[in-house]
């Protein structure tokens, strides 16, 4: 029989346990607040999609479907693949069920995991857990300035202050083409590996996303899209700026900066955090002017952010910050014997079903261990009967805070515990 042992975690596939999981929940909640009270509502996608949905969205020429999907064929030789971000299978699913033909901006929020088979690393992971939000449908600067401030208010919320929003352009459709070329044209004379040259006849801009010192070297006077931009791209981005500023959201104008998807088009932006070291993203997103149309949609717009909860979690820690408490009951019930136990059982579901947060000692523990399992559960109050207790028609309520315990009839116990809960 295999040692039950020998069984972990996949490598970079974090597990979140009380109480530390209350952290995590804490943010993973607290990102989706924001964005639920802004009008977005709640979608949940498959896990996985057809290969075919990622590779046309995220663009091929990216590491994430060129090195890091996780794809396999099911039992009907089908090619799925577990979903790398969110943007694409919620763009599928808008064009599924015809919301686009409703009214628009479609405003939808989402959470979960998403996988990349990547290098592990801290607050890098091969399961990574993202809060997303997307609006499609309406090409506005003020929606974009909306969309952002909403992940600066999630990060604010938290109390998380040491990080820093960067912000550009990647033009539009109008002049993107003349400086793919521009770029191109530079990036041709360098002394290129043959998979970056190869990366620059596809997609140049994935160039300039390489990290390694000697290509972020030969590129530093690459040509920028920023110093490119048609009239209405840097109207547009101009316009995004200024409702920024309206809304009292900081951040600084980043004219190299290259997110990691290829459908990324105008507003494009991040999140950073110099706490975490070089993986400092802990977030961002940007305009996806025409991925609804490669994906068989219309021709409509839309702008979404993916923001990292285990980075976020990170970050505050970096920070020295807390979120997050472990749950505790509202009252513990210390039965001590087997008819005691069962009225207790039936006063805790009366309690639950009245909103309070119930526990019991199970085991047949003895007094003195039941109690200290009530103090450990951060009870405020015990209900403590015996046999003889239960034949009498009384429970007693201890306050674990005081210790002061008063016998309480069997029919008035759930209206003596509100009363003393408030």
């Amino acid at each position: 029989m295999t040692d039950p042992s020998a069984f972990q975690a996949p490598k970079g596939v974090p597990d979140y346990l009380p109480p530390e999981s209350a952290g995590f929940v804490a943010v993973r909640d607290g990102l989706l607040a924001t964005a639920r009270r802004a009008g977005y509502g709640d979608v949940e996608l498959p896990i996985f999609e057809d290969t075919a949905l990622f590779a046309r969205g995220v663009g091929e020429s990216t590491d994430v479907v060129s090195k890091e999907m996780y794809t396999f064929a099911d039992r009907g030789d089908r090619s799925v693949t577990l979903r790398p971000e969110g943007t694409a299978g919620v763009i599928r699913a808008v064009i599924q069920h015809r919301l686009d033909r409703g009214a628009l901006p479609v405003k939808l929020c989402y959470s979960g995991p998403f996988f990349r088979y990547e290098r592990p690393q801290a607050g890098r992971y091969r399961q990574l857990q993202q809060v997303g939000v997307e609006a499609i449908g309406v090409d506005d600067p003020a929606l974009d300035a909306e969309v952002i401030a909403i992940a600066d208010t999630g990060f604010r919320s938290l109390g998380l202050d040491g990080f820093r929003l960067e912000l550009t352009s990647l033009g539009d459709d109008t002049c993107r083409p003349q400086y793919r070329q521009l770029l191109q044209e530079f990036l041709f004379e360098l002394d290129l590996d043959e998979e970056t040259r190869r990366r620059a006849e596809i997609n140049p801009l994935r160039v300039l996303d390489d990290k390694r010192p000697h290509v972020r070297e030969m590129t530093a006077d690459a040509p920028v899209m920023l110093d490119h931009l048609s009239e209405s791209a840097r109207q547009h981005f101009e316009t995004v700026q200024t409702h920024l500023q309206a809304l009292g959201v900081p951040y600084v104008v980043n004219p190299r900066m290259v997110r990691g998807l290829d459908y990324y088009t105008k507003t494009t932006f991040e999140f950073v955090h110099d706490g975490l070291g070089a993986q400092s993203g802990i977030g961002g997103g940007g305009r996806y002017d025409g991925l609804m149309r490669r994906l068989g949609g219309q021709d409509v717009s839309g702008i979404g952010f993916g923001l990292g909860v285990d980075r976020t979690l990170l970050a505050l820690q970096a920070e020295g910050r807390q979120v997050g408490r472990a749950r505790a009951v509202d009252v513990f019930g210390v039965p001590l014997g087997e008819r005691a136990k069962l009225r207790l059982a039936v006063l805790a579901a009366e309690l639950r079903g009245a909103g309070v947060s119930v526990d019991l000692a199970y085991g047949d523990r003895g007094l003195k261990g039941a109690l200290r399992a009530a103090d450990r559960s951060g009870a405020v109050l015990a209900l403590v009967a015996g046999d003889r207790d239960i034949d009498a028609g009384t429970v007693g309520v201890k306050d674990l805070g005081t210790g002061a315990q008063v016998d309480v009839q069997l029919d008035a116990v759930v209206a003596d515990v509100l009363t003393r809960l408030g």
